[in-house]
């Protein structure tokens, strides 16, 4: 790509309404916001404007992140069929089953009100 898109940028950082390229180069939109589990550190995608309304971009279909630029592993013919983007349900508890949930993250959940509501589900 010939284009100076800047520095190499983390998920956690990357800005509304920076370009986002097809692996061909064509401007395919810019995007929206990100999609991410930030307390697992887990990138899902990008959410881009384009000219076909919001759409989502799989974490594994992008390349690289730059401070001007969102490069894709798929070309602007495979943009044409991404899904639209659609919420999800807010994860809670993701440790497995059965493991003990340690002293720290207690507290973070009980900040949170998580304590108060897994004893009103308990109720029902």
């Amino acid at each position: 790509m010939d284009l100076d898109e800047g520095f190499p940028i983390a998920y956690q950082v990357l800005e509304k309404n920076v370009p986002v390229y097809a692996s061909g180069g064509e401007l395919v939109g810019t995007v929206d916001h990100v999609v991410a589990a930030p307390e697992q550190d887990i990138f899902h995608g990008v959410v881009i404007k384009s000219g076909n309304g919001k759409r989502f971009i799989a974490a594994d279909q992008v390349g690289s992140l730059h401070e001007h630029g969102v490069d894709l592993l798929i070309d602007l013919a495979a943009t044409a069929s991404l899904p639209e983007p659609h919420g999800g349900a807010p994860v809670y508890r993701d440790n497995e089953p059965g493991v003990k949930i340690g002293h720290w993250q207690h507290m973070k959940d009980f900040a949170k009100g998580r304590e108060a509501e897994e004893k009103f589900k308990e109720q029902k």
